[in-house]
């Protein structure tokens, strides 16, 4: 895996992978704009992300109806330098006629405790990874 992080302008940078894909990246500080998320910002999507791509494989694979799915992540970072993650917390929530509680938790639980390397790496890094979810029939 390769990726580059190229200089855009101000304090923005564009981020791009071997297949082109790009993300922008900003900051509030050291005189930036803030026009796109900052990389920690980014790292928190790329969580819920992960988790979410788990999530609705295996409850496709299930055969399940999604309607909507939304992960909302909320999280803290310690004060001093580096300032990690110390606490971050999903909420999952599912609109569906046909998922079931059981199946909804034991995709998540596998997502979180098995498949997604983000959080994983979250984890390694010391912080508390929590979630809760909900389920509304459609």
């Amino acid at each position: 895996m390769k990726v580059n992080v190229k200089y855009n302008k101000n304090m923005s940078f564009i981020g791009e992978n071997e297949a082109g894909h790009k993300t922008m990246f900003d900051t509030s500080s050291a005189g930036g704009e803030y026009q796109d998320a900052t990389p920690m910002e980014i790292l928190l999507e790329a969580a819920a992300a992960c988790s979410a791509i788990d999530v609705v494989s295996m409850l496709n694979k299930r055969k399940k109806t999604i309607t909507d799915f939304n992960i909302e992540v909320n999280a803290e970072k310690r004060d001093e330098h580096p300032k990690i993650y110390t606490k971050v917390h999903m909420k999952y929530t599912l609109v569906s006629p046909d998922v079931e509680e059981n199946e909804l938790e034991r995709s998540i639980s596998l997502s979180q405790e098995k498949y997604c390397s983000v959080s994983a790496t979250l984890k390694l890094a010391g912080a508390d990874v929590t979630y809760e979810y909900e389920i509304k029939k459609s």
